[in-house]
């Protein structure tokens, strides 16, 4: 296990070490899980970032999505604990598709 030295200002050192003290927990202790998952939330936030993009570029490669409405219907079937059939793509017009694709070539 390496060591690493980090400065903290005393506020937070203070609050650190009450609520190691009050979790039962050494003040070392507190800030590893802390840091560990602060860690895995921006893993979890790159890996959402990336599937979106990888989805956004296939929806401007194929026209294809999935209306809110019909999503809202198969999460709240999902909710209930039902077994529901996917919904089914939805494709663009071309006229739309070329606009949304002029609108992220404009956004970068």
């Amino acid at each position: 296990m390496s060591t690493t030295t980090i400065r903290l200002p005393e506020e937070l050192k203070a609050r650190i070490e009450r609520l190691a003290t009050s979790r039962g927990a050494t003040v070392h202790g507190f800030m590893v899980e802390a840091i560990a998952q602060a860690a895995t939330q921006w893993e979890l936030s790159e890996a959402f970032h990336a599937e979106a993009e990888r989805r956004f570029k296939k929806m401007l490669r194929t026209g294809e999505y999935l209306s809110h409405e019909d999503l809202r219907t198969y999460g709240m079937a999902l909710a209930r604990g039902e077994k529901p059939e996917r919904p089914p793509d939805r494709k663009m017009e071309p006229e739309e598709l070329a606009r949304l694709r002029a609108s992220a070539r404009r956004a970068g």
